[in-house]
């Protein structure tokens, strides 16, 4: 195996319906919901600069992108998926970690959201940070909300008014980790002890 994981330009767009296809097989295979999306939206991610791609050699085996939303207040990591042939080797924690660096790099201040059901994901968030939040705490754009019309638990959704559904929602806060990790650091100061050295010299009047 020999992958390689690239931040995405117009050059991968070749691989826009192969990386449809391995997403709703993926989530066909899962028994879980998705959101449908189309070679043309994600040939657009690509060609903006808003995904990754993992490739062995031609062979496409992974991929990731970004959507913004709420006038770019919030960024969503979607369609995490790595080929069958190349899972429990790691891949999907280093696509994850690719997509989430790339995700600050270009909205430093937003917050980064995820919604999932898959419990690998939640545990790949929790360790770069995510924590557990009600849907309430996510965007309200309904652009977002519109994206998961195409999922199989949508009228779960809506029968809750968009309050909660099967996915757990995990939110990154950028401003709040400074703080966390300030409060550590303040934990740990230990006060340096100042020794005084005593002069042997004796003086005369």
């Amino acid at each position: 195996m020999n992958v390689e994981i690239h931040n995405a330009n117009s050059t991968y767009v070749m691989y826009a319906q192969e990386i449809c296809d391995l997403i709703y097989e993926s989530a066909q295979a899962r028994g879980t919901g998705i959101a449908k999306r189309s070679a043309e939206y994600v040939a657009e991610k690509i060609e903006a600069g808003k995904a990754v791609i993992a490739l062995d050699g031609d062979k496409l085996v992974g991929f990731a992108y970004i959507e913004t939303f709420s006038h770019q207040r919030f960024v969503a990591n979607s369609g995490l998926v790595v080929h069958p042939d190349y899972r429990n080797q790691g891949l999907a924690k280093k696509i994850k970690r690719k997509i989430f660096d790339l995700s600050h790099k270009l909205y430093p201040n937003a917050k980064i959201f995820s919604i999932t059901t898959g419990l690998a994901v939640m545990k790949m968030n929790t360790e770069l940070g995510f924590k557990p939040v009600t849907f309430s705490e996510l965007t309200d754009d309904e652009e977002f909300w519109k994206g998961c019309q195409g999922c199989r638990n949508y009228d779960i959704l809506q029968r809750n008014n968009h309050k909660m559904c099967l996915c757990t929602g995990l939110l990154y806060d950028p401003k709040a980790q400074p703080q966390q990790q300030a409060s550590s650091f303040a934990k740990k100061v230990v006060k340096p002890v100042i020794k005084v050295k005593k002069s042997n010299k004796l003086y005369k009047k």
